[in-house]
């Protein structure tokens, strides 16, 4: 017989104050007195925060899993929401082609970094010590905090005023270079253009530890030439850097080449 787990142990007033002076910095909360969110900082439910915020590796009766997993859906809907608010004038095509990108691990990554949100994530020894890792920790982490927003709210709002801003600033780089950290495509149009064919993409992995920003590089070519090389914690990852070195050295004037010969197909 299995015996039902004890409850987590309510949350301190440091966690509390920590919690909330996190989502005041972020933008869910607005400061005591001020702001249409001003009455929300008075008592809101904090215990889904902290769940998100305990990475497994912490070891605690409770942790992020569960909020990633819902924070994967909600994520994809309030980006979906943001998209048809402010670019109603794109296509589906182009919608779902910018939420893939404002909804990656990668633009997740980042986001933490830029919130500092490992300030407030709890995290065992090894996860501590892993700076291999700490992308992937990041993007999990903010993930789940999607999840613990919309659960606590119970509405799409909090998120909202947390990544809007991120959101406005990411697709409007986005638009304006169609291509960014889509370097594959980019090449791929290019050398159609030029009827060169396709791109060829080999890879090895050189790492064998989850996580390392190195693990696997790979090298492009065309015509049977090679034109660049890239390193990545994912095949992926490492096939759009080659892509993207590749570009670079096209642009540069690179063999059969003239410098600044990249431009988009025909009609685009």
């Amino acid at each position: 017989m299995t015996l039902p787990s004890s409850p987590p142990a309510p949350l301190g007033p440091d966690r509390r104050h920590q919690l909330l002076d996190f989502l005041v910095a972020i933008g869910v909360l607005d400061p005591i007195g001020a702001g249409p969110a001003a009455a929300e900082r008075l008592d809101p439910d904090l215990e889904p925060l902290d769940e998100a915020l305990t990475h497994t590796s912490a070891g605690l009766a409770r942790n992020h899993e569960r909020l990633e997993f819902l924070g994967d859906a909600v994520l994809r809907l309030a980006a979906a929401e943001h998209l048809q608010q402010y670019h109603p004038e794109l296509s589906v095509g182009a919608c779902s082609e910018l939420r893939s990108q404002i909804v990656s691990d990668r633009w997740l990554a980042e986001l933490g970094e830029d919130c500092g949100i490992e300030t407030v994530l709890r995290r065992g020894p090894l996860a501590i010590g892993d700076p291999a890792g700490r992308r992937t920790i990041r993007a999990e982490a903010c993930e789940a905090l999607v999840g613990a927003l919309y659960e606590a709210w119970g509405n799409l709002k909090p998120v909202h005023r947390w990544l809007a801003p991120h959101w406005r600033r990411s697709i409007a780089e986005l638009l304006s270079d169609p291509h960014r950290h889509n370097w594959k495509s980019a090449l791929q149009e290019w050398s159609q253009a030029r009827a060169k064919g396709l791109p060829h993409y080999s890879s090895e992995q050189v790492s064998l530890r989850h996580g390392d920003p190195r693990r696997f590089l790979c090298w492009v070519e065309l015509l049977g030439e090679r034109l660049g090389e890239g390193w990545g914690g994912s095949r992926r990852e490492a096939e759009q850097q080659a892509a993207q070195s590749a570009l670079a050295k096209l642009q540069a004037g690179g063999p059969g080449e003239p410098a600044g010969s990249i431009r988009p197909a025909p009609g685009r």
